[in-house]
């Protein structure tokens, strides 16, 4: 039935008539039957809920504004992840150098334990003028183009988002490195 070549009744402006109460009610009533034990709830609410997390998981890779969760929407969000994907920084390089450097901790050599505490010393400070370097120029950004709406915790999204490798930062990066956001 294509409702497009039917002539539109004035009274029904949505192009069909409005259903009688009874019937609209019989109509819910029969699309969502109410679950026979507790067990048979439970089952379709984490089927619900299953589905709802791919909906969402699936916006993350891809990027759809629509479905990304309240902490991902937003122009403002937008430019913060172009901007952040667009750079290199040091926060990226974290946990790999985490990793090393406690392997490197646990070796029983007294000039590895050294060299440790050094590489410790000095990856906190390279990512710590790092990170100041972002919110400098991140805030100056953001006031440039953003300048009535609201930004509140949008630099700390921005660190946050340095401190995940690339590859794994949910939205996808839809900036390459280089590219102006």
């Amino acid at each position: 039935m294509d409702l497009s070549k039917q002539p539109r009744d004035p009274q029904a402006p949505k192009g069909r008539p409005t259903p009688k109460r009874s019937e609209a009610q019989s109509q819910r009533r029969r699309a969502v039957s109410p679950p026979l034990d507790r067990k048979e709830a439970m089952r379709r609410q984490r089927e619900a809920r299953r589905a709802d997390m791919t909906r969402q998981r699936e916006a993350l890779a891809g990027g759809d504004e629509r479905y990304l969760p309240p902490r991902d929407k937003g122009p403002v969000r937008r430019f913060v992840r172009d901007f952040v994907d667009s750079r290199f920084f040091i926060a990226e390089l974290f946990l790999p150098l985490a990793v090393v450097i406690l392997v490197l901790s646990v070796i029983r050599v007294g000039q590895m334990q050294t060299i440790a505490t050094l590489l410790w010393l000095g990856v906190i400070v390279m990512i710590v003028v790092d990170s100041i370097g972002l919110v400098v120029r991140l805030k100056k950004q953001l006031n440039e183009r953003f300048p009535n709406e609201p930004k509140r915790g949008a630099v700390a999204y921005g660190l946050m988002r340095t401190l995940q490798l690339r590859r794994l930062r949910l939205p996808k990066p839809q900036v390459k490195r280089g590219e102006r956001p």
